[in-house]
């Protein structure tokens, strides 16, 4: 087969890597816009879930992957300046990282990798058996053919600026504080033995209020130091065009189109709050692969074979996602909770985790919570 990939984010790179490991002689090539050490973002998070499918079906790309990683056995929360520890273990890396492990990975296989190169008319690969469109949230392919794919776009309504920051937050740490102007949220972790993620969240209200919409780049990031102040510990906080955006979850009633298909953020975005993006696009490009072992190359035929095997696991942790975004986006009412019991519901925000996960999952924040509501104890 000749297949032609545009984007070259873990959800194309994994997906070439796949095929042309499976069978040399296909003429796998990925497209990629930027320059090859180019990266917007700071670090990745995956569960110890999460990152066993990419085990299970590439050693050798897991190994690469974890080459690097920083990984950690808990998440903090910190709720009126109180710490909350809970247990979960989180495998951290930087993005860059990641995505050159990846290169590395498709060029001993043989992929073709071609930076600098935007495409925005799949016609110019018309010679290719398949074309994966893995060209990120925004994608051009998607826009292109929206009538085919129909796409929904659902703007959230709070701001989010991604920074980073030398301060090396071990724990994966959700940050919640309040000033004069409202509620503003850290979500930082650490992903590199010198630099953290920190991802800001603030709701509308405040962002007027603060006047974080009047500000530039540079006042932002200061002012967010400034809130932040007590949990950076005199770090600063640094900016790679980290400018404030609303977050879009992304939907599309139909996944391909001839013999395009969607894969990644271009197909179905999650949400930073439970850090499903990287997860979903390799578990993308892993089912993809699997519909071509089904089916073989009669593209049809592995295209709805693909949207039927995936649709279900994708359409439930992006429910999941948008339930922990909503949890965020209305925090009025929880605010007045204890750090214990508003942790607490942080680890159920989304609907997916009964009471006995929690006690399995951390026996001890279930018996603090359990004495604070002893009516729960039957």
């Amino acid at each position: 087969m000749k297949i032609g990939i545009i984007g070259g984010g873990p959800a194309g790179l994994f997906f070439a890597y796949l095929m042309k490991r499976d069978n040399p002689s296909h003429d796998v090539r990925v497209y990629e816009r930027d320059p090859e050490h180019a990266t917007y973002g700071w670090g990745v998070v995956f569960s110890d879930f999460a990152l066993s499918f990419v085990r299970d079906v590439a050693p050798d790309v897991y190994a690469a992957l974890t080459r690097n990683e920083v990984v950690h056995p808990s998440v903090a929360v910190v709720h009126k300046g109180q710490t909350v520890t809970m247990s979960h273990t989180f495998h951290r890396m930087g993005r860059l990282e990641l995505l050159t492990a990846l290169h590395e990975q498709c060029r001993q296989v043989g992929v073709i990798l071609q930076f600098n190169r935007k495409l925005d008319d799949v016609t110019t690969l018309s010679d290719c058996d398949l074309i994966v469109a893995a060209d990120g949230a925004n994608s051009t392919v998607r826009s292109r053919y929206k009538e085919q794919f129909e796409p929904s776009l659902d703007e959230r309504p709070n701001f989010l600026a991604w920074f980073g920051t030398t301060r090396l937050f071990e724990a994966l740490s959700l940050i919640f504080r309040q000033n004069r102007d409202g509620l503003v949220i850290a979500h930082t972790y650490q992903y590199s033995a010198t630099h953290s993620t920190f991802l800001v969240e603030v709701d509308p209200e405040t962002f007027r209020r603060s006047g974080l919409d009047l500000m530039s780049e540079t006042q932002s990031l200061r002012y967010c130091e400034q809130v932040f102040a007590e949990d950076l510990q005199g770090h600063e906080l640094l900016s790679n065009k980290s400018s404030w955006f609303k977050y879009s979850i992304v939907k599309n009633r139909q996944w391909y189109y001839k013999n395009i298909v969607l894969l990644g953020d271009a197909l179905r975005t999650g949400h930073p709050s439970v850090g499903s993006g990287t997860r979903l696009a390799l578990q993308d490009s892993i089912a993809l692969f699997d519909a071509y072992k089904a089916r073989g190359s009669d593209v049809p035929e592995m295209l709805a074979e693909f949207a039927r095997t995936r649709r279900p696991g994708s359409d439930s942790l992006q429910n999941a996602a948008i339930k922990s975004t909503e949890w965020y986006e209305n925090l009025g009412p929880k605010l007045s909770l204890d750090p214990v019991s508003f942790a607490y519901d942080y680890l159920r925000r989304t609907g997916r985790v009964e009471h006995a996960d929690v006690r399995k999952r951390d026996p001890q924040l279930a018996a603090e919570y359990e004495r604070l509501h002893p009516e729960l104890i039957l």
